[in-house]
């Protein structure tokens, strides 16, 4: 059997209406409207008709007469081959569109195609049912374009699409996107910057003031010795404890200054914000104090600088359960501690412009919907300790005290940020708390008496059980 279908093939082959094309044989009856794929059979009378064919690809057209002469319009877009003096190689060159007419020996005209030549996306398609699962991406071509339709699960796939298809046409300009996501988009961000510092300084010293002279304005002989304090910078004790011992011409001064002081500073912030996946959002909870910048000619422009609390972000959802997050946060707050003055030509008090104490993050992380990471942390210690004194009288023991100055000062700052994305959805508004809710004013028994501003209030619902005593409920003093 297998031997007598070769001889009927090459039978065929040799005396039958056989043509090759692309490795795939394609027959053909002259007088048959219904032809398989590749091939396009015209009867007589036929209007004028339209044929898609992809670049690089060739259809075969069988025609109702005998061919003379062919005129395609366009040659850079298609080319028109006789295989015989009924059939036609039609073969797409570049993307675009032309007319080819066929004609007989009078000259009359047999049929006239319309050939739209659009590029071949069967890999494109391929390309992401393999490696996008769970997207549906049509692809369709406007003239030298492609147009990206359908859904995708999330905005890291859509931007693959994109990709792909630029490399495709290798073009990423002529690629339009038009796909949708299916995953809620919508991040929430929460941010906590908690931080502590303490500090304590000591100061320890003796100013002595000596004058031996006449009273009637003669000659006269002082000694004065003041301690410095380097470490703080100034006094903390600016008075003191002063004695005064005179005898004749002669006057003894001591200033004694010794003070402790230690600080404790909290802060913590929790700015929120909510924005769409791609989008940039920012946020500011403070003000803006001015700043003279100098300009041309002597002038003075003012300029401000934004303090408080800050949160930005771009928020990315790779998949429904992973975000990446470009963030950047701070807390800053207007200090003296670094401000400087800037003198008057004219005369009078100068300008002081204060400078700003700022704790910055600004990363790029990856995290789940509800986790959290610390992004940025603090632990730091400063201490500084001087000794000053009269030089041989410092060291004396005991007397020695009294001629020498001792400045000791120790910071500790500990610091936090940590970040938990969330992925958000809109919810009802009776689902939301507000901090004005159930907040009314004190009664003047209440504000008179007891010192409280607001009156207690607590939630709705039933009462939890067991006995305690004090007041219940939410109160701010």
């Amino acid at each position: 059997m297998r031997i007598s279908g070769l001889i009927l093939l090459l039978f065929l082959f040799a005396f039958g209406d056989i043509s090759f094309l692309g490795g795939s044989v394609l027959a053909m009856d002259s007088n048959s409207q219904v032809s398989q794929k590749g091939t396009r059979s015209f009867g007589k009378n036929v209007n004028p008709n339209l044929i898609r064919l992809s670049v690089n690809k060739s259809i075969i057209v069988d025609l109702p007469k005998t061919v003379r002469d062919v005129l395609v319009s366009d040659p850079s877009k298609a080319d028109a081959v006789m295989r015989t003096s009924r059939r036609a190689y039609i073969i797409g060159v570049e993307v675009g569109q032309t007319n080819i007419f066929f004609f007989d020996e009078k000259g009359n005209q047999i049929i006239a195609l319309e050939l739209v030549v659009e590029r071949d996306f069967s890999p494109l398609r391929g390309l992401y049912r393999r490696l996008l699962p769970g997207s549906s991406i049509f692809v369709e071509s406007l003239n030298d374009s492609l147009i990206l339709t359908g859904s995708v699960k999330d905005s890291v796939s859509a931007s693959k699409a994109v990709q792909i298809a630029a490399r495709f046409i290798d073009n990423e300009e002529k690629v339009i996107n038009m796909l949708t996501i299916k995953g809620r988009q919508q991040v929430f961000l929460k941010v906590v910057i908690a931080e502590v510092q303490r500090s304590a300084a000591k100061q320890l010293g003796v100013e002595w003031s000596s004058v031996l002279g006449s009273k009637d304005n003669g000659p006269s002989f002082g000694f004065h010795s003041e301690p410095p304090f380097s470490v703080s910078g100034q006094r903390l004790f600016k008075q003191g404890f002063k004695n005064k011992y005179v005898s004749g011409n002669f006057t003894l001064e001591n200033l004694i200054q010794a003070l402790e002081r230690n600080d404790l500073l909290r802060t913590l912030a929790e700015p929120t914000l909510t924005a769409i996946s791609g989008e940039d959002a920012s946020f500011l909870a403070g003000g803006e104090f001015p700043i003279p910048v100098s300009q041309d000619n002597g002038k003075v422009s003012i300029e401000f600088k934004p303090f408080g609390v800050s949160l930005g972000f771009t928020p990315v959802v790779l998949s429904e359960g992973r975000i990446s997050l470009k963030i950047q946060t701070e807390v800053s707050e207007v200090t003296g501690k670094n401000a400087f003055s800037i003198a008057s030509s004219f005369g009078g008090d100068g300008i002081t412009i204060r400078g700003l104490r700022v704790r910055r993050a600004k990363t790029t992380v990856e995290l789940p919907s509800g986790g959290s990471l610390v992004i940025a942390g603090l632990i730091e210690e400063k201490s500084k300790h001087t000794m000053n004194g009269i030089p041989g009288i410092k060291n004396v023991p005991v007397i020695g005290e009294l001629f020498r100055s001792r400045d000791f000062q120790n910071d500790e700052t500990e610091m936090l940020v940590l970040v938990t994305p969330y992925l958000a959805k809109p919810a009802s508004r009776k689902d939301f708390i507000l901090p004005t809710d159930n907040l009314a004013a004190s009664s003047d028994h209440d504000a008179n008496v007891l010192g409280r501003l607001n009156r207690i209030y607590g939630t709705k619902g039933p009462g939890s059980s067991g006995t305690y005593k004090g007041n219940v409920g939410f109160i701010v003093q």
